[in-house]
């Protein structure tokens, strides 16, 4: 008979023991969590309490809280891709032409339907080129000539050697003179362009002491005479000149050949070339008092 009780005797210390091992488990994590709430409630109150009596600590710890709660609403908002930009007016190289005085808005129109380029940046670029005429003493009509000719307006133009802009300067090679205007890139500036491009003009016409020389200096013609590159600007100059001042347009227009030198006999000594190009007179062309003056530049 004893030895049939003692399976249960056995087994009801061990549930006693396991009881007994989860309540003193459970009382140990009460105590544990208690101790820790009440550490915590202590950590807190002193936190507050130091907070009170520092006010800096106070901004400083509301500024990162302000700045953690804007990172999870920035988080959580749907990104953006067309922000609106009020602005971004204030970077447009662009004027209302009817502002500009008569003769700069009748070429901005002009050029404008010639080219088809909207008419507001293109007033920009003739009261600039009217600015720079005036203050280098160069017909402006010229510059906006050679802007025509080179690259039709469009600021962003590169040739395959490099000329880039509205001017289509070299700006491997005149660098330098972008300095002033914040670096090379600002060959991609139109009024930046305008200026750095009217100046080697300048510079062009003073080294060969011609207009029509300094074209041929400014387009770099190397392997022909450049008669084709002067005539075209030499063309359009005198158009938009008459467009500024408000004559009819011309139909003939001045040809331009380069002189070609003279064998001089054998017993006199030859005497050298002139540097400075010809202007010839085509079986079209007009009379001398058809070819106009300089335009006198007219400010209201």
């Amino acid at each position: 008979m004893n030895d049939i009780h003692r399976p249960h005797k056995s087994t009801s210390g061990a549930t006693a023991s396991l009881k007994t091992t989860l309540s003193d488990a459970y009382q140990g994590f009460v105590a544990i969590t208690h101790n820790g709430l009440a550490l915590m409630g202590m950590a807190l109150a002193l936190g507050l309490i130091t907070l009170a009596a520092r006010s800096d600590l106070r901004q400083d710890a509301e500024q990162h809280l302000l700045g953690w709660l804007q990172q999870r609403q920035e988080a959580n908002e749907p990104v953006i891709a067309f922000e609106p930009e009020p602005d971004a007016v204030q970077r447009v190289t662009a004027v209302l032409p009817h502002h500009l005085p008569k003769q700069q808005a009748n070429v901005a129109f002009w050029l404008s339907r010639k080219y088809r380029v909207a008419p507001e940046p293109l007033g920009v670029l003739v009261a600039e080129a009217f600015e720079v005429g005036e203050k280098a003493r160069m017909d402006p009509t010229l510059i906006l000539a050679v802007m025509a000719v080179e690259s039709r307006f469009n600021p962003f133009a590169q040739s395959p050697v490099g000329a880039q802009g509205l001017m289509q300067v070299l700006t491997r090679v005149h660098t330098e003179k972008y300095e002033d205007f914040g670096g090379q890139l600002a060959a991609f500036d139109p009024v930046s362009n305008l200026r750095v491009g009217a100046r080697v003009l300048q510079e062009c016409i003073k080294r060969a002491g011609s207009i029509e020389g300094g074209l041929r200096l400014y387009v770099g013609a190397v392997t022909t005479d450049g008669s084709g590159y002067i005539n075209k600007v030499m063309a359009e100059h005198l158009r938009i000149q008459s467009v500024a001042l408000g004559k009819p347009m011309p139909t003939r227009f001045p040809v331009y050949r380069r002189a070609t030198p003279v064998v001089a006999p054998a017993e006199t000594e030859a005497l050298p070339a002139s540097e400075a190009p010809e202007l010839e007179a085509a079986d079209a062309a007009p009379p001398a008092a058809e070819i106009m003056e300089p335009l006198l530049l007219v400010r209201s």
